[in-house]
C-alpha cells in the first residue's frame, strides 16, 4: 500500500466529543499545545439524523479553525468520539464525511464512551459512568478486557439518563395534572420552561423532536429536587438507582465486585443537583462500596485530541 503524502502545512490535531445535546471541539498545534475550543449542536447521528449531525461537525470544526486561523487542510489528525458509534454503519458515514471536510487528516471514529474513558484513566484500567442525554457505564482491566452496560438509546436503555428523567417528570405532570398521581411542582413550571401555552403544543414538540424538550426539561427536575418536590425527589432516586445499577454489571463483567476499582462520574447529568449526586453517592456506597469516585484526567474532548496525536505516531511508525 502506498504511504499516504501529507502536506508539511498539515500540523493541526482536532479532538471532538459530540452526543445526544452537544458537540465539543479542541484544536492542538503541532507541539499539543490547545489553541482553540468550540462548542456546537448534537452529532449523534441515531438521534440527531444525520444532516443536523453534519451541520455539528461542520460547525464545531469551523468555529475553531476559524479562531486558529488556519484551513481544514492544514490538520493532520482528528479523532471524533460521538455517541452512536458502536454501530460499523455510522463509523463509516462518519469517516467518510469527515475525509470529505479534512483532504490530509488522518481519521478514527468512535465512540464517546472511548474518549470518556481515555479522559478518565487514559491507559490504565477503571470503570466510568457516563451520565449525558443518555447514560451508560464502560470498564477495562489491566489485560484490556472491556464490558459495557447501556448506551442503547432512549427507547430500550439510557435509564437514568437527562432525556429518561425528562421524560418521566412530564409524565409525572401529566399524572398530577389528571390527578392520577401526586403534586407536584413540576405542573407550575413545565410548559413555561418550553415556552408552551398549553398541553398540545408541548405533545407537537414531543412528537417532533424528542431530544429537544426530554433533556431540557432535566435542569428544571434538578432545580426543583433541591428545592424539595417530592416528586422530582422521587425521579432523581430512581435515576441514581439506575445509573448505579449500570456500574455494578461493568463491574461484575469485570469480576470487580470484592475487589477496590477506579470508578469516574461523568456527563452534564453529574454535577447539577446536590440530591442526585447524594443519592448516587448514597447508592454507589450501598451497592459498590470497593468503588474509589475519581475526578477524569481532562475533558473528554481533550481525550479525543490526545487519541488523534497516536494517530500521527502510529502513521510515523509505520513508515
Amino acid at each position: 500500500m502506498a504511504q499516504r503524502v501529507v502536506p508539511s502545512e498539515a500540523s493541526y490535531l482536532l479532538g471532538i466529543d459530540g452526543g445526544g445535546t452537544k458537540t465539543e471541539s479542541v484544536l492542538a498545534d503541532r507541539e499539543g499545545c490547545v489553541i482553540a475550543r468550540a462548542l456546537a449542536g448534537p452529532s449523534n447521528p441515531l438521534r440527531a439524523g444525520y444532516a443536523r449531525a453534519w451541520f455539528a461537525l461542520s460547525e464545531a470544526g469551523d468555529l475553531v479553525l476559524a479562531k486558529a486561523k488556519i484551513h481544514a487542510g492544514q490538520v493532520r489528525a482528528i479523532c471524533a468520539g460521538l455517541g452512536g458509534a458502536g454501530r460499523q454503519g455510522v463509523v463509516r458515514r462518519v469517516e467518510a464525511f469527515l475525509k470529505g471536510s479534512y483532504p490530509n487528516a488522518a481519521i478514527r471514529v468512535t465512540t464517546d464512551l472511548e474518549v470518556a474513558l481515555e479522559a478518565a484513566f487514559g491507559s490504565s484500567e477503571g470503570i466510568i459512568l457516563l451520565a449525558g442525554t443518555g447514560s451508560a457505564s464502560f470498564g477495562r482491566d489491566a489485560a484490556g478486557r472491556t464490558a459495557r452496560a447501556g448506551g442503547l438509546g432512549p427507547w430500550v436503555s439510557d435509564e437514568g439518563g437527562a432525556f429518561d428523567i425528562g421524560r418521566q417528570a412530564v409524565r409525572a405532570v401529566v399524572r398530577a395534572e389528571e390527578q392520577r398521581g401526586p403534586a407536584t411542582a413540576l405542573s407550575s413550571r413545565l410548559l413555561k420552561v418550553h415556552r408552551s401555552n398549553h398541553w398540545d403544543s408541548l405533545a407537537e414538540q414531543i412528537s417532533k423532536n424528542p431530544d429537544d424538550v426530554f433533556p431540557r426539561t432535566f435542569p428544571l427536575v434538578a432545580e426543583l429536587a433541591d428545592k424539595g418536590d417530592r416528586v422530582s425527589r422521587e425521579i432523581m432516586t430512581g435515576a441514581a438507582v439506575s445509573l448505579v445499577e449500570l456500574a455494578m454489571t461493568v463491574a461484575a463483567e469485570l469480576g470487580w465486585r470484592e475487589r477496590d476499582f477506579l470508578l469516574a462520574r461523568m456527563g452534564g447529568v453529574h454535577g447539577r443537583s446536590k440530591f442526585l449526586d447524594a443519592a448516587i453517592e448514597a447508592e454507589l456506597e450501598k451497592r459498590l462500596p470497593r468503588a474509589c469516585v475519581v475526578r477524569a484526567e481532562m475533558s473528554p474532548a481533550e481525550a479525543a485530541l490526545r487519541m488523534a496525536e497516536r494517530l500521527v505516531g502510529a502513521e510515523g511508525n509505520a513508515a
